[in-house]
């Protein structure tokens, strides 16, 4: 079976300084790529972006960034909507936006649900970020994006399907909005920082008649009496317990210690601070 490129994205890793964004910008504007992609416009398109999501509530504040492009779909909705084979999926996987067949389709950009394809109102074409296929085409083994980024956020891979699937299961990766069908090439790791909630709280013991931060403690989540989670408070009393389902309803935080706390909670579609807890 043919290798095909796949991009996965560690979440956890991306602290926004956006030299992925400046480096797809570099490539693409003012840069024409034959049978590629028509230049980007300078302003207006974002065929890399960087969204920003946060979590919790004071002290326990979380802010994560998830990179965003397209997806690469192998049931890709924009190929659906196109006209004249305007686009097409190439045996790599890549999807291609055909800067000359495609000039007018507008339907193009309007088909895809993430949001990745842009529209060039001077060019009269739909545009997307197209894997930097002439790149990897001329021998290279890395996006742009992930050589600009210091993080080490990015890993560009060519492998066989078969493969990849056991890549998926082994690291838990996951693709946005898997719901729609579309089969992204572009997976995510730590994407449960973006979708889903967590839990937390201070923990304090009494000290000579004084509250202090209780650290080393234990803490278990339940719900319908099976623990879903478990954490051990810092230095500073504080604990974390994430990866919950939004609006997942009712829980029990307690200490794992005999006599300690225990507290019932709702969780909603936002992530909980539980405030002081001992």
């Amino acid at each position: 079976m043919a290798k095909k490129w796949n991009l996965i994205i560690d979440v956890d890793r991306c602290d926004n300084c956006r030299l992925c964004f400046l480096a797809v910008k570099d490539e693409y504007n003012g840069n024409d790529f034959p049978g590629v992609s028509a230049a980007q416009p300078s302003q207006g398109h974002s065929w890399l972006d960087i969204r920003r999501k946060e979590r919790g509530t004071y002290p326990i504040v979380q802010a994560r960034f998830l990179p965003v492009m397209c997806n690469h779909c192998d049931d890709a909705p924009c190929m659906k909507a196109a006209q004249n084979g305007a686009v097409r999926k190439r045996d790599d996987g890549i999807v291609i936006i055909d800067p000359e067949r495609s000039k007018g389709q507008r339907q193009i950009a309007e088909a895809c649900p993430y949001g990745a394809v842009s529209w060039n109102d001077e060019k009269d074409i739909p545009q997307a970020w197209p894997f930097d296929a002439h790149l990897l085409d001329e021998g290279w083994t890395r996006t742009r994006a992930e050589q600009a980024c210091p993080m080490n956020v990015f890993r560009t891979i060519k492998v066989e399907d078969q493969e990849m699937k056991q890549i998926v299961e082994r690291e838990q990766l996951e693709v946005i909005r898997p719901e729609l069908g579309a089969q992204p090439r572009v997976y995510y790791k730590n994407l449960h920082l973006i979708n889903k909630c967590f839990v937390g709280g201070t923990v304090v013991k009494e000290i000579d008649g004084v509250e202090e931060c209780a650290a080393d403690v234990e803490i278990v989540l339940e719900k319908d009496g099976r623990e879903v989670g478990r954490a051990m408070s810092d230095i500073f009393g504080e604990f974390v317990i994430d990866g919950l389902e939004p609006n997942s309803g009712g829980y029990v935080v307690r200490s794992a210690t005999a006599g300690g706390f225990m507290k019932e909670i709702e969780l909603g579609d936002e992530s909980l601070y539980l405030g002081v807890l001992g």
